[in-house]
């Protein structure tokens, strides 16, 4: 190759370089801006739905919310907040899933749909000869241990209630 060809290659990867490291600047630059005013939107509103949370919890709970207040000290800020946050991201999952709680129809209908097929006499062969009647017993043995926990939990102990 001749000295000219390799300084015309040396200027255009320079010059390659020089556009691609302006770009970089110019999309962090806009990307960070908006990231960061889209954080500092984000903590004003949290702040914002914290201290209302919070003249809420106040006006609930009177002079006990106020004793909690007092007992909480600096570490109310810090709470409040999170439980601002975590209540935001839960309503914005909510929103973005289209959840909403099941209407009194559609849980009438299933359970009625369940409890016509335990009713009925051909479920009972049915389940036998497709060997369903095992994931049936694993069913009801999950049911069973999620009420147990739940027993658990609220007696706060594992074994018998704490009577003192």
């Amino acid at each position: 190759m001749s000295p000219a060809t390799l300084f015309r290659q040396a200027l255009a990867r320079q010059a390659l370089r020089q556009q691609h490291m302006a770009a970089q600047r110019r999309f962090a630059s806009t990307s960070s801006d908006a990231a960061q005013k889209k954080a500092q939107d984000a903590l004003a509103s949290a702040q914002k739905n914290a201290e209302k949370v919070w003249e809420n919890v106040q006006k609930l709970l009177g002079p006990v919310g106020e004793k909690a207040g007092q007992l909480l000290g600096s570490y109310k800020q810090p709470i409040v907040y999170n439980l601002s946050v975590a209540k935001e991201l839960v309503k914005q999952v909510y929103v973005a899933e289209g959840l909403k709680p099941p209407t009194l129809a559609a849980f009438r209908s299933a359970y009625a749909e369940i409890w016509t097929q335990l009713t009925t006499a051909g479920f009972a062969r049915r389940v036998t000869q497709n060997g369903e009647w095992a994931q049936l017993g694993v069913y009801g043995l999950q049911a069973y241990g999620l009420y147990k926990i739940g027993e658990m939990v609220g007696r706060r102990s594992v074994v018998g209630y704490n009577i003192h």
